[in-house]
């Protein structure tokens, strides 16, 4: 017998092993139980995991909402009922922030609601536009795709660094400004200039993520199809127009969903990149969460929690809009 063999056969032995131990535990489980019950005895390490880092944590989290206290033990936390909720809506004028018992949860609510439409609206024309370019055969194709995806690759905080020494006062962007005989810009001191950078910076660096699935989802649309539009004369225009966006429309209604939560859940970049400012002009939901629950001297966790609560069920009431829309298109 070859070492290969013995090799092989050894490695198989210690595979077989650990089954062989179990093996009469197991079987007398089956005939305890029964076979119809014995997937829940696989499911349960599965399921005892849910229980604990999913379910649980959203029981504890809306009691806090309920409690008051900087305490952080529940035990030690009196229940307040609807106190933080109420905290949250005192206002006298809803539309403007400056009334509210809690300013900073409406800027923040405010910035939010501008930040997403933007961003993800850039996200997907921005990633629609390369996956269209990149589906074409071009020299360096594979290279290019790479390129693109690069930036999916980096940690948030890493990206976040890397533009806030490109944009400072004396980084690379201005240093190519000053070099041309213009005057350098402070690009994130001003609130215009810094939501602008926060949603470019954002968008370049999830980007190559939707790029691939949406370019995956144009390799998906036979090729006949364009063939035949072409033969029937059909401009470029058309053909994307009537072709590929019809059929695209699954992957983008996807790439529409994914991009929304995760413009909502938008923290590390602009945490690092701006740090909410200047003032409060880029200060998400999620930094506000952050800001009250573990930053702000006293903590006010459950003034956090039920921000946290407000923003989870809003998730949830869009996700359920777009099942509602997915399955409406599937019976039409």
């Amino acid at each position: 017998m070859s070492a290969g063999t013995q090799f092989a056969a050894a490695a198989g032995a210690a595979v077989a092993l650990p089954a062989r131990i179990v093996e009469p535990f197991m079987y007398g489980l089956q005939r305890l139980l029964g076979i119809k019950r014995m997937p829940w005895v696989f499911l349960v390490p599965n399921l005892t995991a849910v229980v604990l880092f999913a379910l649980l944590p959203v029981f504890i989290n809306i009691f806090y909402s309920v409690s008051g206290s900087d305490r952080l033990y529940p035990w030690d936390r009196p229940v307040v009922g609807g106190a933080n909720y109420a905290t949250l809506f005192d206002c006298d004028n809803f539309l403007d922030p400056s009334t509210c018992s809690r300013d900073l949860f409406w800027r923040a609510l405010g910035n939010t609601l501008v930040f997403v439409p933007v961003q993800v609206t850039a996200m997907i024309v921005i990633a629609l536009l390369t996956a269209i370019c990149l589906n074409r055969d071009i020299r360096g194709r594979g290279f290019f795709r790479g390129i693109f995806f690069f930036p999916v690759m980096l940690s948030p905080v890493v990206v976040a660094l890397t533009w806030q020494w490109i944009l400072q006062r004396n980084g690379a962007l201005n240093g190519l400004i000053s070099s041309a005989g213009l005057t350098p810009v402070n690009w994130l001191v001003f609130p215009n200039t810094a939501f602008f950078w926060s949603v470019f910076v954002t968008v370049w660096a999830h980007m190559g993520f939707y790029t691939i699935i949406l370019l995956a989802g144009l390799q998906s649309i036979p090729r006949d199809v364009y063939e035949a539009a072409k033969m029937d004369s059909a401009t470029p225009w058309r053909a994307f127009t009537r072709i590929t966006l019809p059929l695209l429309k699954p992957v983008l209604l996807v790439v529409f969903i994914l991009a929304v939560i995760r413009s909502v859940q938008t923290f590390d970049e602009l945490y690092v990149l701006t740090g909410g400012g200047p003032g409060s002009a880029t200060m998400l939901m999620v930094q506000y969460i952050y800001e009250v629950g573990f930053a702000a001297q006293p903590r006010n966790f459950g003034l956090a929690a039920a921000a946290s609560l407000l923003l989870g069920v809003a998730l949830l009431i869009f996700t359920a809009i777009q099942m509602r829309i997915s399955r409406g298109g599937k019976d039409d």
